[in-house]
């Protein structure tokens, strides 16, 4: 065993010593919440950051995808949010828009007994109703870069001067995106004195840059030390000619979700699997095509990338994760972040050209707990 192996094995078995969030130093009532939402063992990622961020610590984490990383920095904020209810407490940065519509509901879930209030601020929807939301003064607003950017250079009447955290989920796609000039905009208006909270499921060479030049030397956190995909995956290949990949890919979604009417020994119908599937493609246009071709085959399937309206996005993510369908088509936009814990089948109709980015697409399913 390799000593990263060793480290890692070590890790998961220190937290498993420490089964409950008791040891953790959080307030009684957000402990009974988690509880109530029926999350009893802290992850290695919540178990290791969230002391440290109630310490004061800046943090950069790298945990693989579903080990609770959501948790790791909201439940932490939520207990010092308490301390002193206040304005907008923290800003939440994400590159996606479903992913940021994702954390405003954990946020809303974990802090129901406080009262919160978030806003969040994405493209494709309406600026004057957002305009109005962070006027009101919300203590928590997730947003995109872009759009937020946006409302700064528009001169959108809110303050960001007060914030105490600053958060970059998905840090590595923030950082190493064309999301620059957006960012710059926005960490203008913020205050110097502030804890900046990075995390991802994979740590590249500009994140540890970003360590390696930070005054204030963040606490590093590194759960995904192989930077490998879940432990509960597994991965297979299928080398087909391209003329006819999409008939190959078209007939194991048949057998997977489809309805066979005669078995091989005669007799009845037999149900096949319920549990969904994302198939993730390269471009919108066979996002799109293929999702069209797939309803024709009689198999119920949405679409999202990024030339839909943001309600079609959302609607389609909605159907999707309540099992009206159990086929969702989607660009990397679709990639990170989001948890639907229906999922047990990822196919990868084009392998992505970053390697970093088959950890995030296949992390969709095999997520913690599951």
């Amino acid at each position: 065993m390799s000593d990263t192996e060793a480290a890692e094995t070590q890790l998961q078995k220190d937290v498993v010593e420490s089964s409950t969030f008791d040891p953790l130093p959080l307030k009684k009532w957000l402990k009974d919440q988690c509880r109530l939402l029926g999350f009893e063992h802290p992850t290695p990622v919540q178990q290791a950051c969230i002391p440290r961020i109630l310490e004061g610590q800046d943090i950069l984490a790298c945990a693989k995808t579903g080990s609770g990383k959501t948790a790791a920095f909201a439940l932490p904020i939520l207990d010092v949010l308490s301390d002193d209810v206040y304005g907008i407490f923290a800003l939440i940065l994400t590159p996606t828009r479903e992913l940021a519509y994702q954390i405003a509901d954990q946020f809303r879930v974990f802090g129901k007994p406080l009262g919160l209030k978030d806003c969040v601020i994405t493209g494709g929807m309406d600026m004057m109703i957002q305009n109005s939301a962070l006027t009101e003064s919300p203590h928590i607003v997730i947003a995109t870069p872009g759009r937020l950017a946006d409302h700064i250079e528009s001169g959108t009447e809110f303050s960001l001067n007060k914030i105490k955290f600053l958060v970059l989920d998905e840090a590595d796609r923030l950082l190493e995106d064309n999301f620059g000039k957006q960012l710059q905009t926005i960490f203008s208006i913020l205050p110097k004195q502030r804890q900046t909270l990075l995390f991802s499921a994979t740590i590249t060479d500009t994140i540890k840059q970003v360590q390696s030049i930070s005054e204030r030397k963040p606490f590093l956190f590194d759960g995904n030390l192989l930077h490998q995909p879940a432990d509960k995956l597994d991965q297979y290949y299928l080398l087909v000619p391209s003329n006819v990949k999409d008939a190959y890919l078209f007939h194991l979604l048949s057998l997977y979700h489809g309805n066979k009417d005669d078995d091989e020994e005669g007799g009845s119908a037999e149900k096949k699997r319920s549990g969904s599937t994302i198939v993730f493609t390269s471009t919108c246009r066979d996002c799109q095509i293929l999702s069209m071709m797939c309803r024709k085959f009689q198999m119920p399937s949405v679409e999202i990338h990024s030339l839909m309206k943001q309600r079609q996005r959302l609607a389609s993510l909605a159907k999707f994760k309540s099992l009206q369908v159990g086929i969702l088509f989607a660009t990397d936009v679709a990639s990170r972040g989001l948890d639907i814990p229906s999922v047990d089948l990822i196919i990868n109709h084009n392998v992505p050209f970053v390697p970093k980015e088959y950890v995030h697409r296949v992390g969709r399913t095999a997520r913690a707990g599951m």
